[in-house]
């Protein structure tokens, strides 16, 4: 008689299945390269539209000019025009427009103008895929 082991499961993430976001429209407001493809790697398999600025001016015009952005996920330390200014525009148009702060630099003070500038949350650098996933949920599941 033969044995036959059973084979293990690979693990598979819930990310792809769990978070379906094919008619959202995600701007990343990222300036460095690999920071922005490995948030692009992360939300791929979500299936959300992502369109791409590399500094706070071009944020804010890309949220003027596609009024169909579901969420801006916000670097704070960019060229040009930071992520504070850029966010303090994009309220002055986009009210409701929920903005996460993606930032490296966590201590307290920086917490609280992050909030205080209009950004509705906050995720740190190194970022971890199931925390992004779930706060960009929490904001436009029910949109």
């Amino acid at each position: 008689m033969v044995e036959f082991k059973k084979r293990k499961k690979k693990k598979v993430s819930d990310s792809g299945r769990k978070y379906r976001w094919l008619n959202k429209f995600i701007l990343i407001v990222e300036d460095e390269r690999t920071n922005h493809m490995l948030i692009d790697l992360m939300l791929r398999p979500t299936s959300a539209r992502m369109l791409w600025a590399m500094d706070g001016h071009k944020a804010v015009q890309l949220c003027e000019e596609h009024e169909d952005i579901d969420i801006v996920l916000m670097d704070i330390r960019l060229p040009k025009m930071n992520g504070f200014e850029a966010t303090k525009a994009i309220r002055e148009f986009r009210p409701d427009l929920p903005i996460i702060a993606q930032t490296a630099y966590v201590m307290e003070e920086e917490k609280h103008k992050v909030i205080e500038v209009g950004c509705n949350d906050l995720v740190t650098k190194p970022i971890k895929k199931e925390i992004l996933l779930k706060k960009i949920s929490k904001y436009i599941d029910n949109k």
